[in-house]
């Protein structure tokens, strides 16, 4: 979103295997210790506005530029309603779908295939509706943002895109957009270490704490 709209910005990398998103000056903007998180330090009225959860930041930069979002009322939702379908169903379940594919300890078949099959919903959502029209609310815009990154692992999810041509058309537009690009490129090292990383998670007992044990639902 900042590379699309142009807004400058300093990336601070995060590493929740170490336990970064618990530490209390991370925890003061986001709450609920994940990524993303921004601090605008020219927010309303002048003043510093720190913000988490990804459709919120997505929401609030749309509106700071006037762009990626329409004005008018009913363009303006059908892109919302989009939204919220990223961040009701798009994340939850395909995250599920990572965790029991990839990072359980145990392969659990019924929740595998549940969560195979959900993803597999959800593409077939996506798909139908990008049969209709050429992004997911008429125009590109922030729901487009908010999903398409989900489906970068479509393989994890147990995906084929070539199963839904509708969506695999519109997923090599998004790839091919420069600001795309750009973005994925900003942490491209970052992201090949933390891959690296999490094929050794199950050995590293204390990223697995940090990500998917007791140190994760401490209180705080």
């Amino acid at each position: 979103m900042l590379e699309e709209v142009g807004l400058k910005y300093n990336l601070i990398p995060v590493n929740i295997g170490k336990g970064d998103q618990f530490k209390p000056e991370f925890l003061k903007i986001s709450p609920n210790n994940r990524m993303p998180a921004i601090v605008d330090s020219d927010g309303p009225n002048g003043k510093p506005l720190a913000m988490f959860e990804s459709g919120a930041i997505l929401m609030y930069l749309a509106e700071k530029t006037g762009k990626l979002m329409p004005t008018d009322a009913r363009a303006k939702y059908h892109v919302i309603q989009w939204l919220m379908f990223q961040m009701a169903s798009v994340g939850p379940m395909l995250g599920q779908a990572h965790h029991f594919r990839l990072y359980a300890p145990e392969k659990l078949e019924y929740a595998i295939n549940r969560y195979t099959k959900e993803a597999s919903r959800i593409y077939g959502v996506i798909d139908k509706r990008l049969g209709e029209t050429e992004y997911l609310a008429g125009e590109y815009s922030i729901a487009d943002i908010a999903v398409y990154p989900w489906l970068v692992p479509h393989k994890m999810q147990g995906q084929n895109l070539d199963d839904y041509p509708n969506l695999k058309r519109w997923y090599e537009a998004n790839r091919n957009r420069q600001a795309v690009q750009r973005g994925f490129s900003v942490m491209a090292e970052e992201v090949a270490r933390m891959r690296a990383a999490a094929q050794q998670m199950q050995q590293d007992k204390e990223s697995w704490n940090n990500l998917f044990g007791s140190k994760q639902f401490e209180r705080r």
